[in-house]
């Protein structure tokens, strides 16, 4: 059994809830001691995961010394605030712990995967990336779910995928960084114009529409940056496509739906709080415009969130572009 840190109290409180299950020494932290205390003395996290009673076992604290000795550290933090929670714990981290990426986001003022910040900060310690088609709710009822995990160094992503395997939680194995990151970014912009289409009543056509061409849209730029085309045919393609795509679970997804219901984006994304598909978009958009790859689906996300686009108008825009080939190639071995 391992000795796990987890960086994190929201999603990071469901995969604590997972492995402490399962026989793992386990601990989570958060830098906010409010929120520490409430999971000390309530054993639930009330408003992420209600009705989840938290293991005897399962640790909280706001301790950085928590990552020293540690087998794994598990970096579940959004986006805008991973760098800061990575170099709060760097000066404990040992060199021999394997730093895991589990946030799907870009890095805003770097375009960085979040790896990619682990692997700059700790350029000694072997890091490693899990992503997939989860929801933190099903994780921490222990509902059976399969992830892919991917690693820097050699064997490590068959050491996560080892050590942290079980019953309920099975763990494939990619050699390809970048697509596993990117796949679990990429598909956040697509999940939340999936969700506004719904919230405009829009049916199963136009949203299985959005995923499909989304999907050449995350192929495209994936592959522009660095990723193998295959990858987007697994668990950290498709997988987590379909899954953040359909379901209630996904804030990306209700977050949309706010907005094609008459929402502003920015009131839709603070009701429902993070939202990663939100900051995404337009980070990914930036980084396709200056490689010079097509993404109309993110291209119009961006504009209904940050520029105050109607809806219907960039559902028009979508449907009324030059006509084309469906198949087109993005690879070239």
């Amino acid at each position: 059994m391992a000795k796990i840190a987890i960086l994190g109290c929201g999603y990071g409180t469901a995969l604590g809830v997972l492995f402490s299950t399962y026989g793992h020494e386990v601990v989570t932290w958060t830098k906010f001691e409010q929120e520490a205390q409430l999971l000390r003395t309530e054993r639930e996290h009330k408003r992420l995961l209600p009705g989840v009673k938290l293991p005897d076992s399962l640790g909280v604290t706001t301790d950085v010394h928590c990552v020293s000795g540690a087998d794994f550290v598990v970096v579940a933090i959004p986006s805008p605030f991973f760098r800061e929670a990575v170099q709060a714990v760097k000066p404990y981290i040992d060199k021999k712990s394997v730093v895991i990426n589990v946030s799907k986001g870009l890095e805003a003022s770097t375009g960085y995967r979040l790896s990619q910040i682990i692997t700059e900060e700790l350029p000694e310690n072997p890091v490693g990336v899990i992503t997939g088609p989860c929801h933190a709710e099903e994780i921490a009822r222990l509902v059976p779910t399969t992830e892919v995990c991917s690693g820097y160094q050699d064997g490590i992503a068959e050491y996560i995928q080892r050590t942290l395997s079980n019953e309920r939680y099975r763990i494939y194995v990619n050699d390809d960084v970048p697509g596993c990151e990117l796949g679990g970014v990429l598909k956040n912009p697509i999940a939340l114009g999936c969700g506004i289409a719904r919230g405009m009543g829009l049916g199963d056509n136009t949203v299985a529409a959005l995923m499909t061409r989304g999907m050449t849209e995350i192929t495209r730029l994936g592959v522009a940056l660095g990723a193998n085309w295959k990858t987007f045919t697994g668990m950290a393609g498709i997988g987590d496509l379909i899954v953040t795509c359909t379901s209630l679970h996904s804030r990306n997804f209700r977050a949309g739906n706010l907005i094609g219901k008459g929402t502003p984006a920015a009131e839709a994304v603070a009701q429902v709080g993070t939202v990663e598909g939100y900051t995404s978009s337009k980070i990914a958009y930036k980084l396709a415009q200056e490689r010079g790859i097509d993404t109309p689906i993110i291209e119009q996300i961006v504009k209904i969130c940050y520029e105050g686009s109607d809806p219907k108008a960039s559902i028009s825009a979508l449907m009324t572009r030059e006509t084309r080939h469906e198949r087109e190639i993005f690879w070239t071995d």
